[in-house]
């Protein structure tokens, strides 16, 4: 499975971010190449336990369902899917400072290993061991890129 524990996926998604250009089209959503960044930002300090926002109502019936679905394959996240309150980006931001924010923060996850991954749960998922935040996290932002054609 694909995640951002392997240096050839950081490598790879490093790569396609530095595609990423403040005029790219989205082809699906509502944000700009650089409120995409930063909302991916927002996942990465999840799964470094920088935020930790309470579990959904919804995701406390039906996450536990949906984990194994989402993460026990390779197959990309759906368009549009449901995302954290606090993750979404609606102000202007500037995409080079936060690509470099990105890069920071996947580098940090990266170099940690397992250790590094918090143990409060995902808001939707619940509780996640370290390959899972790992498995998600790559997901995650290969969505959003693949949200702007790169």
């Amino acid at each position: 499975m694909r995640n951002l524990f392997e240096a050839a996926r950081v490598d790879e998604i490093k790569r396609r971010m530095a595609q990423l250009r403040p005029e790219s089209e989205r082809q699906w959503g509502k944000m700009t190449a650089a409120q995409a960044v930063a909302h991916c930002s927002g996942g990465m300090e999840l799964a470094l336990g920088d935020r930790t926002p309470p579990r959904m109502f919804v995701g406390r019936i039906i996450g536990g369902i949906i984990k194994p679905k989402v993460l026990g394959n390779d197959e990309p996240l759906r368009r549009n899917s449901p995302t954290v309150k606090g993750l979404v980006v609606q102000d202007d931001r500037d995409l080079a400072k936060e690509r470099e924010r990105l890069c920071g923060l996947i580098d940090r996850f990266a170099a940690a290993g397992a250790r590094g991954c918090t143990a409060h749960p995902h808001s939707f998922f619940g509780p996640l061991t370290p390959d899972e935040w790992a498995i998600l996290m790559y997901k995650h932002l290969d969505h959003h890129l693949r949200q702007f054609g790169v």
